[in-house]
């Protein structure tokens, strides 16, 4: 899919498209509601011709104005129904198409959600919000409108090319001769448009993406007076994608163009033979005037065909992207006999020789044969510099990663041996860069226990020190918080992250340098808090602040994915190696971090 070594050629044809079909075949009611009313439609258009040239040979040769009379009566009911199939057709076809699109929507997303931590390592969110939201709605257009009026002239040609040939066998032997002529370039055509359509979508939701990246950086973009830079390269990829567009638009224009003059050509040349047969005798003027109509209804309906397949063309393209997202597989899935974790819960944690690299950096290993336990309700503080993979075992524990090789057990159980799901039941983590929702405050404390009352999600504030502030928010719990929470300061994110794991009440705590950004007052707070979390559970600590550390059973340092060191506070002291090194630079320097790392973002 998005991946760089994943993209194949585009096919040279439409079939993405029969990605619908599915869905298609789940609302049958609307789709033969389409068929039915769409059909009555272009038989109704069919049987036009046919009263003109009763009229002209009969009505008018006679001079009959009851016969005219009676047949302008038929043209006006055809007239009504024409509009109410037509109208029916629009309804049938349009609900369709939104129907097939919110599923196919939800589908995509429901795909993305279940993808592992390495896709999104190598894929930019806006690239695939993208294709959720401008590739879903080409899909739309194409499935709804575009399909209807493909069928409909699609109908109409084929019925009318029936026609021609039971009016005048002569002149719609011209007219046939002259269709491979218009078909095998549109289909040539049909192959270019696509290809730039796809290339056009591609350049978009490049835009799309990095436009995503810079608004939610808003604040950092204006800090480094970043503006110019940021709006010099949109405006390269808007402009890149511009370009794309004009190629297809292009491509589509030669495509319109050449149908229409090599379709109204062969009319006017039939319109010419059909003229001097007229004169001849040897056909009637109204037989030609049927024979005219059914071969502007022909040529009209096949030159919108060549159009509309362009417009399949494009959707074909955005189908293929939508296509990519579907069929990617999760590295990280349940297994297809999942063993079922032992009950109750009593959060033991177990590396055994675990080795690892991210998939975005293959030669370099960020574990090396690591090796640990933690005894179920015991407190350990991983610490070492940055690089050393300390968040590492945080995401080889959540399994967003497998080892490549060695073991991890969580209460005595292989992890890739479970569904990740009931392994991610048993774990909380409090982060060090907090994801807060742009939704209300009991949304975001609830977000892990959507089903929780209002007493649970107000007790898990009060015990996360998050109720006082919430209280003076304009509208308490239900106030919204904006986007990634940023009407919050540091501190009131880290509250209302611990009061989502004491709703939880998961058995193992992970805390990722869940203090590093905070003020004092603030870290008195959440450090609090996170004594009332702490009890009673197994916890792991990525250490920033030495007083996590003084609590902390056990000190685990790490350096270059080992561990290099192992014990309490005083005794890694006396051993006077790399802990007690970096301890030193943190008094020698005043410094509040115990080491030396990433630095943290300010709070607002």
């Amino acid at each position: 899919m998005p991946r760089q070594e994943k993209q194949t050629p585009a096919r040279r044809s439409i079939r993405p498209l029969a990605t619908v079909l599915p869905y298609l075949s789940r609302y049958r009611g609307l789709a033969i509601g389409a068929a039915v009313s769409l059909t009555i439609a272009a038989a109704t258009t069919l049987t036009l011709p046919l009263a003109v040239r009763r009229m002209i040979d009969h009505g008018f040769s006679n001079s009959d104005s009851g016969f005219i009379n009676t047949y302008f009566s038929m043209l006006m009911v055809l007239a009504v129904v024409l509009a109410l199939a037509s109208a029916a057709r629009y309804y049938f076809v349009i609900s369709l198409g939104e129907r097939i699109v919110a599923d196919l929507r939800r589908d995509v997303f429901a795909r993305v959600m279940q993808l592992s931590a390495s896709f999104f390592d190598v894929n930019q969110s806006g690239e695939i919000v993208s294709r959720l939201t401008a590739d879903a709605t080409q899909i739309k257009s194409a499935v709804g409108a575009t399909a209807s009026v493909a069928l409909r002239n699609l109908i109409l040609c084929l019925g009318a090319m029936g026609m021609m040939v039971y009016t005048s066998p002569k002149l719609s032997s011209l007219v046939l001769a002259a269709i491979p002529l218009i078909v095998f370039p549109l289909v040539g055509f049909g192959r270019s448009v696509r290809r730039r359509s796809r290339e056009a979508q591609d350049m978009l939701a490049a835009a799309s993406a990095y436009a995503g990246e810079a608004i939610a950086a808003t604040r950092t973009v204006q800090a480094f007076n970043g503006e110019e830079s940021a709006r010099s390269r949109y405006g390269s990829a808007v402009e890149a994608a511009y370009r794309a567009a004009r190629a297809a638009t292009r491509a589509r224009s030669v495509l319109t163009a050449f149908a229409i003059t090599m379709v109204f050509g062969s009319v006017v040349a039939v319109l010419w033979f059909g003229a001097r047969d007229v004169l001849a005798d040897s056909l009637s003027a109204g037989t030609l005037g049927q024979f005219l109509l059914y071969s502007v209804f022909a040529a009209g309906s096949l030159g919108a065909l060549s159009e509309v397949w362009g417009e399949l063309s494009q959707a074909a393209g955005a189908a293929e992207r939508l296509n990519e997202l579907l069929n990617e597989v999760p590295e990280i899935e349940a297994p297809e006999h999942p063993v079922a974790m032992p009950v109750p819960a009593t959060g033991a944690v177990e590396f055994e020789n675990v080795h690892f690299a991210y998939p975005a950096r293959p030669d370099y290993k960020s574990l090396r044969g690591l090796s640990f336990a933690v005894r179920p309700g015991e407190t350990v503080a991983i610490v070492g510099p940055s690089g050393a993979g300390k968040s590492t075992v945080f995401s080889m524990l959540l399994r967003y990663y497998d080892p490549a090789k060695g073991t991890i057990r969580v209460d005595g159980t292989d992890v890739r041996a479970v569904d990740p799901e009931e392994l991610r039941e048993r774990l909380a983590i409090v982060p060090q860069d907090v994801t807060i929702f742009a939704t209300s405050v009991h949304d975001n404390i609830a977000f892990g226990v959507p089903d929780a009352s209002r007493e649970a999600v107000r007790a898990a504030a009060v015990a996360a020190q998050a109720d006082e502030f919430i209280g003076r928010l304009d509208r308490g719990y239900d106030t919204l918080v904006g986007e990634r929470g940023v009407t919050l300061s540091g501190g009131q994110r880290q509250r209302i992250a611990i009061a989502r794991a004491i709703l939880k009440n998961a058995p193992i705590l992970l805390l990722d340098e869940a203090t590093s950004a905070l003020d004092a007052e603030s870290e008195t707070l959440v450090q609090k808090a996170l004594d009332v979390l702490m009890q009673e559970r197994t916890t792991l600590v990525i250490a920033h602040r030495l007083a996590t550390v003084l609590k902390a059973d056990r000190i685990l340092v790490m350096e270059h994915g080992r561990i290099v060191e192992e014990g309490t506070h005083e005794s890694l002291i006396r051993q006077g190696g790399l802990y007690a090194k970096l301890a030193r630079l943190q008094f020698d320097h005043g410094a509040e971090a115990l080491f030396v790392a990433s630095p943290a973002p300010i709070s607002p």
